[in-house]
């Protein structure tokens, strides 16, 4: 039987200025990732979301385009359900 891979979960924010919108948002596209992410541009607010499956952070901060990977936050996710807190 094949081991199964565990992966994580996280949120990506992706901050930018607006003068770069169509450029990230391009390369995010290109890079295969346009699908994961929600932006907040036509809001005024520069930011991408994105919640993806990935092996650690730095796998994850590899989706957001280069030029601001080093702005990105990425935050791991738990999932809580009512038996975590059962007695």
């Amino acid at each position: 039987m094949a081991e199964e891979r565990v992966f994580s979960r996280y949120m990506i924010e992706s901050p930018h200025k607006e003068e770069e919108c169509a450029m990230i948002v391009g390369e995010v596209r290109n890079m295969g990732y346009l699908h994961h992410f929600e932006w907040g541009c036509k809001s005024g607010v520069h930011i991408g979301w994105a919640i993806l499956e990935a092996e650690s952070a730095d796998q994850a901060r590899m989706v957001v385009p280069s030029m601001v990977r080093k702005e990105a936050r990425v935050v791991g996710l738990t999932k809580w359900f009512p038996e975590d807190f059962e007695d």
